[in-house]
């Protein structure tokens, strides 16, 4: 018998391999949760930016104007707001002509 040659048993075999078959799906596993932090965090940033600039719109339609636009279409028609409604539902609610609106932005992606 040969003192340096190795014979690989199925057990050996198995060693090696549960170890970097396990640290693949430990990588792949965090790279999966990291990636759906970012989407949820990107996701809230959009509906964020999106209320501020209907508020922005708002506050400038008051200044130039004097009155909070009474609707959104307004904004939509007369400040250039814009958005995709398959992705977002926006709430505008306004109580008075010199009180600024109210803005809920609500995500409708899956």
């Amino acid at each position: 018998m040969n003192r340096f040659s190795q014979e690989h048993t199925p057990h050996d075999i198995r060693r090696r391999l549960v170890p970097s078959v396990v640290l693949t799906l430990g990588c792949v596993l965090f790279l999966w949760k990291f990636s759906s932090s970012v989407t949820e965090t990107t996701n809230h940033a959009q509906m964020e930016n999106l209320k501020q600039a209907i508020l922005r719109s708002a506050v400038h339609c008051y200044a130039v104007e004097g009155i909070y636009p009474a609707s959104l279409s307004y904004l939509e028609k007369h400040y250039g707001i814009s958005w995709n409604p398959e992705e977002y539902a926006v709430d505008y609610e306004v109580f008075s002509s010199n009180l600024p609106p109210t803005v809920t932005v609500i995500d409708l992606r899956p």
